[in-house]
């Protein structure tokens, strides 16, 4: 459901009660790229990326399309930086009983500061009730990048929202694919690589794949749905082999 002709920004279900909310932007020089935002509309709402500050007004009027705005509970992150977090505070402004969710370490040394309210910090393995849903987070620290990194997992779905992992370019128009998504990603990493390539990178990727998630909740491009611990594996080879020196990332 297309919510903002002007911007293009839709909405659309991915799984049992999540929603991808997508702008796609255009890039100066030409080409296009794009920004999800994921809504789990239960008991107790939350939102997972904010989308930078400029995008509130296209954003929450995706989110008015399918709930009231002011109902919002949550509003994670998985990093602090402007695409997960710049709107926060003007979703805490209009949804009064909403807190930011981010993991320790965000909250120690950015989100208390920055948020308008203290942030209801996760400790790694920490799950969070919803409703019908209970989401987990996980500790990633440099993983894609940033020490502060997390990433959530709905445990009722085996939704995984993933953030920076399988970025993908362009508009991002089809909202849930079984296509491959690992194949553009790196591609689309290949000229500007932001992963980290720190010592548990291996590690912590396995962890996730031991999660089983069948849907993965891309930040930039399509939802995946399919067998997430095969595809998060996969990506763990491709990048041991190029921390060798063995592979080139396309």
């Amino acid at each position: 459901m297309i919510t903002n002709t002007q911007s293009g920004t839709n909405i659309q279900e991915i799984a049992d009660g999540i929603y991808r909310i997508n702008t796609p932007v255009s890039i100066p020089g030409g080409g296009a790229f794009n920004f999800n935002q994921y809504l789990i509309v239960d008991n107790a709402p939350l939102m997972f990326h904010t989308g930078l500050r400029g995008l509130f007004p296209v954003v929450s009027e995706a989110i008015r399309a399918v709930m009231p705005l002011e109902k919002l509970r949550y509003v994670g992150m998985s990093h602090f930086e402007a695409d997960e977090c710049g709107a926060m505070n003007q979703f805490l402004a209009v949804a009064p009983q909403a807190v930011p969710v981010c993991g320790q370490i965000a909250a120690m040394v950015s989100v208390n500061d920055y948020a308008d309210r203290p942030a209801h910090a996760l400790a790694d393995g920490a799950e969070l009730s919803l409703g019908r849903h209970a989401v987990r987070w996980f500790d990633t620290p440099h993983m894609p990048h940033s020490w502060d990194c997390g990433l959530m997992m709905d445990m009722t779905t085996r939704t995984f929202f993933c953030g920076d992992l399988f970025t993908q370019g362009g508009k991002g128009e089809q909202a849930l694919t079984e296509s491959d998504i690992l194949g553009p990603s790196e591609a689309f990493r290949g000229p500007m690589d932001y992963f980290a390539h720190a010592p548990k990178t291996q590690s912590t990727l396995e962890r996730l794949a031991s999660e089983q998630p069948t849907t993965l909740a891309c930040m930039h491009g399509s939802a995946w749905r399919g067998d997430g611990a095969k595809l998060l594996r996969e990506l763990g080879t491709k990048l041991r082999f190029q921390e060798m020196g063995t592979l080139p990332i396309s």
